[in-house]
């Protein structure tokens, strides 16, 4: 089947959503990588800067934890956990710090009920089967030469992009949290001077692998769309 073979023409967007991930995570990791170097004049840890953050925002019920793996860091608003990777939990760094902050921004949202964060909560779990569910029913609508063949890969699509949507999303999420963290590490006094310069930078090409992230998926489901109007 040609359709998703490298002879199909439309491959070429999945090659450009590929080579955009690509850019913006190695983007990411140099970034991180060269302001991990640079130690903050506070002397704060990244769990330190987080515990920080949270006692002062007067959010107290969030388990700030250290877990394995590299950039792994995330905020779990079921289990209400703040997990801070090797790289940033007893790291003194201005990446460290503002990665911590970043996932504190995330905590701040969910403590104050942000719409957007809500509405990404709630998305996840049919989004997520939606994603899993997507190319079953597009290839089964490929092979399958009946009446039914479009119905199914029109329904692949639509479960596609609950995937998109919630890509979509996120951007607004991951935006704003990079926002409320260099606000408060301004406003506290966490990063002074340069390192509030130092500390957006990685901040905001952590926020290109999401933008990425997006614009590969758009450029799937454009790919589906196509693939689709071709079949007919």
């Amino acid at each position: 089947m040609m359709f998703f073979g490298v002879a199909d023409s439309t491959f070429i967007l999945v090659l450009i959503g590929v080579v955009i991930s690509l850019i913006a995570s190695s983007k990411v990791r140099s970034t991180f990588h060269k302001y991990s170097k640079v130690a903050s004049r506070s002397g704060l840890t990244g769990a330190e800067a987080a515990d920080r953050i949270l006692q002062r925002e007067g959010i107290y019920d969030v388990n700030i934890q250290h877990v394995s793996g590299d950039l792994t860091d995330h905020y779990n608003p079921i289990k209400k956990t703040l997990s801070l990777s090797d790289a940033t939990y007893a790291s003194k760094s201005v990446a460290a710090i503002g990665v911590a902050a970043h996932e504190c921004g995330h905590a701040i949202q969910h403590a104050k009920g942000y719409a957007p964060l809500k509405f990404r909560s709630t998305l996840a779990p049919i989004a997520s089967f939606g994603s899993s569910i997507s190319w079953f029913l597009i290839l089964a609508g490929l092979f399958i030469n009946n009446s039914s063949s479009q119905l199914l890969i029109n329904a692949g699509i639509i479960a596609f992009s609950l995937a998109v949507l919630f890509q979509l999303i996120t951007l607004p999420v991951e935006f704003n949290a990079s926002s409320r963290a260099m606000a408060i590490l301004e406003r506290d006094g966490m990063l002074y001077g340069e390192e509030v310069r130092q500390s957006r930078k990685v901040l905001s090409a952590a926020a290109w692998t999401y933008v990425a992230a997006a614009a590969a998926s758009i450029l799937q489901l454009l790919r589906l769309i196509l693939i689709s109007r071709r079949r007919r």
